[in-house]
């Protein structure tokens, strides 16, 4: 006896749902990973814990040539765990380019701090020629 050709002529069929499913699954993963990484605290500041930083080899590199400015609740300007005024800050901000030209600021403002006050202080940091500002969050 022959056996029906109907059997040897169906196409299978592959089904991309679960193979779909797993892959939104681990960019799912590696989306929640990547933005919980690591993040640094400034004395006396609390900064926001939104996203997080990069590794530590390539944070410790642009610590050293980064300035790091910190801003606390109450508006007084931190820099090298000392309290300075604002004229103080644009000779230091110049003095630091004309030695990195490369060289980048690193905000780093209290999360209590209102955002407007944090614009406007990025505002006067980019006036002084401080282009390169990075704002720090946790």
């Amino acid at each position: 006896m022959r056996r029906p050709r109907s059997s040897a002529s169906k196409i299978p069929e592959v089904n991309l749902v679960p193979m779909m499913d797993v892959l939104m699954t681990v960019l799912t993963f590696f989306i929640i990973i990547s933005m919980t990484l690591t993040g640094r605290q400034l004395i006396g500041i609390e900064i926001p814990e939104n996203v997080e930083g990069t590794d530590a080899e390539v944070d410790s590199a642009v610590q050293a040539e980064a300035l790091i400015i910190g801003l606390e609740r109450d508006g007084n300007i931190i820099l090298e765990d000392e309290q300075i005024s604002f004229q103080q800050l644009t000779q230091r901000i110049r003095a630091h380019f004309a030695e990195n030209p490369d060289g980048t600021l690193l905000l780093k403002a209290d999360k209590n701090l209102p955002y407007d006050d944090v614009a406007v202080f990025l505002t006067d940091l980019r006036d002084i020629g401080g282009n390169r500002v990075s704002l720090a969050v946790e």
